[in-house]
């Protein structure tokens, strides 16, 4: 396996008890995850790795995920729209504002 050049961390709201409570996992990020890698490999960006993660704490801005190497934070991430956004700012090298947790 090669290094990722990138990874993308989607909050699953997982608390200590192993329970999805917040916003993300209800407002579907896990269920959108699926879109996310599907939409990576179409566009031929397999070195961009993808993983659930626990509670982000930004659940007023929920779903939400973070790019590393890129330390971008992102919030609202509800729809496939949002998601080809966070996409095409990877593309481009510039985070969307509409998004962008600051």
């Amino acid at each position: 396996m090669t290094k990722p050049k990138r990874h993308i961390f989607v909050c699953g709201s997982f608390r200590m008890n192993g329970t999805p409570q917040g916003v993300c996992s209800k407002g579907g990020s896990m269920e959108l995850m699926q879109y996310l890698e599907g939409e990576l490999a179409d566009r031929g960006m397999g070195d961009v790795a993808v993983s659930g993660t626990g509670c982000l704490k930004v659940c007023d801005r929920g779903p939400a995920l973070v790019v590393y190497p890129e330390n971008w934070w992102f919030g609202h991430i509800d729809s496939e729209e949002a998601i080809d956004a966070v996409i095409d700012s990877l593309e481009k090298g510039s985070p969307p504002a509409e998004y962008t947790i600051a």
